[in-house]
């Protein structure tokens, strides 16, 4: 039996940080512009203190000007939202990102409704979703714009493609129904409560999984050859009595039966950042007025 070919998230994303190097340097070279990235957080959250330390070591690498904004827990939410509206007017900074989650007495809706939408590089305002859905230049949520990377890496070409999302979160099942959509794909937004989920997968030329519940997508469920992009990332206890990472795909037996599929780990994963830094420099472009490499 055949075995899929493995989508290498790590081996992309590092191109992908390449073509934003390169992108840089071009706008730093034919127009003085050095994109710069701002990131907030608040709190002292473990992933999220190590997710910022990545962010900010990548967004060196690649060229761009880096700051971290680190409060206190405690800091009263008018305080950060004094601070998004300062970097809202710094025009040095490009990109703006507050690191979710916030603490429970600040209102997340409200802080990151008040980034500028061309500062929002994670791409979750409400204009730029806006600007998503109508086709206009927009910074689009990082993970789904990963996908379709991924998805693209294989098949260059996705016009035509009977697409199916499992999931309709808002940062990631929404926007990449959108992102397909532009890619001429006929898209199908399935979800937890879908009747016969099964089949309707089982007709999917591509399958992108994010809808959080471990391991749900099975092998039975998938049309030889389809290509499968995982973008769960679920802890589930393990055989030795520890915990490990799996994706919301059956990945082992759907492996037998795909065409190509992302891994969990080291899929969809590494594309987030690299895309967060492609937006950024997107968004500097933008706000210059120039050219983007990226849209």
């Amino acid at each position: 039996m055949s075995v899929a070919q493995i989508i290498d998230g790590k081996e992309i994303a590092a191109k992908v940080r390449a073509e934003v190097a390169a992108e840089v340097a071009r706008l730093q070279k034919e127009h003085g512009l050095k994109p710069g990235l701002a990131v907030v957080l608040v709190g002292e959250d473990p992933a999220s203190r190590v997710y910022v330390a990545n962010k900010a070591k990548q967004t060196v690498e690649v060229g761009m000007n880096s700051w971290e904004h680190r409060l206190p827990a405690e800091t009263p939410e008018a305080d950060v939202l004094s601070l998004v509206q300062k970097l809202n007017d710094d025009p040095s900074c490009h990109g703006i990102l507050v690191q979710l989650p916030l603490p429970k007495h600040i209102n997340a809706e409200k802080v990151l409704n008040l980034i500028s939408p061309d500062k929002d590089v994670d791409g979750f305002h409400p204009v730029n979703v806006g600007r998503l859905w109508v086709g206009e230049r927009a910074l689009v949520p990082c993970t789904p714009t990963g996908s379709v990377i991924l998805a693209k890496s294989v098949h260059s070409n996705l016009s035509g493609f009977n697409a199916v999302v499992i999931g309709r979160s808002n940062i990631v099942g929404k926007p990449v129904a959108a992102l397909l959509l532009r890619e001429n794909c006929t898209v199908t937004i399935a979800h937890s409560r879908t009747k016969n989920i099964e089949d309707v997968v089982r007709a999917a030329d591509l399958v992108i999984a994010a809808v959080g519940i471990p391991e749900m997508v099975k092998g039975s469920w998938i049309k030889p050859g389809a290509t499968i992009i995982d973008v769960g990332i679920n802890r589930v206890p393990s055989d030795n009595g520890k915990t490990k990472i799996v994706g919301d795909v059956a990945y082992e037996e759907c492996a037998k039966v795909a065409g190509a599929i992302t891994p969990v780990p080291g899929g969809v994963g590494p594309m987030t950042i690299a895309c967060l830094l492609r937006n950024s420099a997107q968004a500097a472009a933008m706000q210059a007025g120039v050219k983007s490499a990226f849209g």
